[in-house]
């Protein structure tokens, strides 16, 4: 990693929406798509699918935290997602589409545990937040088909469906932050 930039990792739900919403943000230098969370080493997507694993499909992060706070990345997450609902984003159901923050430090851990006790005093859910914040043990990048998905499948039903509407949403509640 080169100097002055971060990792953030978050699962929340379908990598391919979250990963095309976070490429999206100006000081976000790459995202990629894998698996973390769980037990099994070197998880496939069909295992982790299976929900043998214990993964989630998340995404890692890498940004420029001058340009973007961590704290931003994580209001854009919970704002993308339904952090209310235990191992389910939509019709996507199982613990691999879990919502989960894995920090990187101790820092983090305690910007993600303030941001979720704002959301909650604010009452912006209808319902508790379930989302898990643990310690990132490991990341995994999931197989190349599934980088970039959105920009390289973009007539795919899923894509057309789920991700599309969710990123137009994504940009136009974030206009201010998204890339020239």
């Amino acid at each position: 990693m080169n100097p002055g930039q971060a990792l953030a990792t978050f699962g929340g739900g379908c990598f391919w929406c979250t990963e095309a919403i976070f490429l999206q943000l100006t000081g976000v230098e790459s995202v990629q798509s894998g698996y973390a969370g769980g037990t099994e080493p070197e998880p496939s997507y069909e295992a982790v699918c299976q929900g043998r694993t214990g993964h989630a499909e998340v995404v890692q992060v890498r940004y420029d935290p001058a340009i973007i706070s961590y704290d931003t990345l994580l209001q854009v997450f919970f704002a993308t997602h339904d952090p209310t609902t235990p191992d389910r984003q939509g019709a996507d159901v199982g613990s691999q589409y879990r919502s989960v923050v894995l920090v990187h430090d101790d820092a983090q851990r305690a910007v993600a545990e303030q941001v979720v006790r704002r959301l909650e005093a604010d009452q912006i859910f209808d319902a508790p937040i379930v989302t898990q914040i643990q310690a990132l043990t490991r990341f995994w990048p999931a197989e190349a088909y599934h980088q970039n998905y959105l920009a390289r499948n973009p007539a795919q039903p899923y894509c057309q469906a789920v991700v599309s509407p969710k990123v137009a949403k994504f940009r136009h509640r974030f206009q201010a932050l998204l890339r020239p």
